[in-house]
């Protein structure tokens, strides 16, 4: 898609490396990476029972030596996503926003786009709420025996202490926080939100800008964003080895008994995002007319290794393009909204982390009256909001859930055990609302007459 060109009011868009990236993300979909991860999580496990106390092969010192290298890869892997996570947000974000020439449709879209993240995400974390609350799946787990075998684990989590509310008073400083005072301390310290803002911030200059004043910058933008999809394309490359790595450390240190003792609140998890997937394509029938299998059709791919590599943010070009080329978004529309979405529109995470918050509350017997419930709401959508889109960052929004309810820090290393399985699934669920987002806020024009989608 390339916008119309005119002499003086739009500026030729730069050679946007989105579609070349879309293109060898898809070449890894061709080779079964998606069949390569599961492959990777089995073996994983197998390797972790051969390696841990119940088959006893190896001495405990040196089966922890073994997993460290092991998961070498997975570490590597997390850390190249957090490495270009922000300039590839924040370029994202920018050219999108400069790809639109109407700025009250630019308007429009950003508040619409806001109100639909903030509205499924609060829908999301109620449906966890009342999984975990009719299941309960907390109270069928050994809590004893399980905090003295996960305390060293438990030990090395130091949990994130948050108040239990913010005084009215206090809300214009919070709100004027937003605004980063450094952007470059913002990326430093990642925090999302301050980020979002600053490119948003610019994205509006750059629209209000002349044409030949602008085009310097974009072109620049469109070189940096390049250089982040180089950075994923060489961490896509990790994703299986990552995950037998990682599943091989967390299987050696906790065993399959106690796998087996979470496996209820894997199941109470899982049933909560699938609820969530289900409200997800209900909302999408019901506002855009179309069938749910023809949106099914056209996102499995980016469904697949979504669900492969736990990353929104690594994904991120590939949804940009489904978006375009199998839903008929316009370029300006999936631009500045899949970037939004993969930093603020967190459902499937916050659902994650409040059947999670009740899961251990129920484990350690912490009793969450109606007051807490409503501060664990208000919590799960506020933090999940602005999260980084990577891998394991739903673990430690989950530290700042548990302080702020009383449950004890050793909880983290109880549910760390199962996160990469639960991880992989929330995942799906909010790349998933992204391209649905994409779809129904995008202008009545580019909606009118969706692209054909493949069978």
């Amino acid at each position: 898609m390339t916008p119309a060109m005119t002499d003086n009011t739009t500026v030729p868009a730069p050679t946007w490396p989105v579609h070349r990236l879309a293109g060898r993300l898809k070449h890894l979909l061709r080779e079964r990476l998606w069949a390569q991860v599961l492959t990777a999580m089995a073996l994983g496990i197998a390797a972790g029972l051969a390696l841990g106390p119940e088959a006893a092969l190896v001495a405990p010192g040196t089966a922890a030596l073994i997993t460290s290298w092991l998961a070498l890869p997975g570490y590597v892997f997390l850390a190249l996503v957090q490495m270009i996570v922000i300039p590839l947000v924040v370029t994202s974000i920018m050219l999108g926003m400069a790809s639109s020439e109407d700025m009250a449709s630019l308007r429009s879209t950003g508040l619409r786009a806001g109100l639909f993240f903030l509205a499924t995400t609060l829908a999301a974390v109620l449906i966890g709420m009342a999984v975990a609350l009719t299941i309960q799946p907390g109270l069928h787990v050994d809590a004893a025996s399980l905090q003295a075998d996960l305390r060293p684990a438990a030990d090395a989590v130091t949990p994130v202490a948050v108040p239990a509310g913010i005084a009215f008073s206090d809300l214009p400083g919070h709100i004027s926080a937003l605004i980063p005072t450094n952007p470059l301390k913002a990326g430093l310290e990642q925090n999302m939100m301050q980020v979002v803002v600053f490119a948003v911030l610019i994205g509006i200059a750059l629209v209000n800008l002349p044409a030949q004043h602008r085009k310097p910058l974009l072109d620049l933008l469109a070189a940096i964003q390049e250089i982040t999809m180089v950075v994923v394309r060489w961490a896509m490359l990790l994703v299986p080895f990552a995950v037998f790595g990682l599943l091989t450390q967390i299987t050696t240190r906790l065993g399959l008994n106690a796998l087996f003792g979470m496996g209820l609140y894997v199941f109470t998890v899982v049933l909560g995002l699938l609820l969530a997937l289900a409200m997800y394509l209900a909302v999408y029938r019901l506002f855009s007319g179309r069938g749910v299998r023809h949106f099914l059709r056209a996102v499995r791919d980016v469904q697949l290794l979504a669900f492969s590599t736990s990353s929104s943010a690594a994904v991120m070009p590939l949804t940009m393009q489904t978006a375009e080329a199998r839903l008929g978004v316009s370029q300006a529309t999936a631009r500045f909204v899949i970037p939004l979405g993969t930093t603020i529109n967190m459902a499937g995470t916050a659902l994650y982390q409040t059947v999670a918050t009740l899961f251990l509350a129920q484990v350690f017997g912490v009793e969450i009256g109606l007051a807490g419930l409503a501060l664990l709401v208000s919590l799960a959508v506020g933090a999940s909001i602005g999260s980084p889109g990577t891998p394991g960052v739903g673990i430690v929004i989950l530290s700042m859930l548990l302080g702020s309810v009383g449950i004890p820090a050793a909880g983290l290393a109880l549910v760390v055990g199962v996160d990469r399985i639960l991880d992989m699934c929330r995942t799906t669920v909010n790349v998933t609302g992204d391209l649905i987002a994409a779809s129904l806020l995008d202008r009545p024009e580019a909606t009118a007459a969706p692209a054909r989608v493949d069978a």
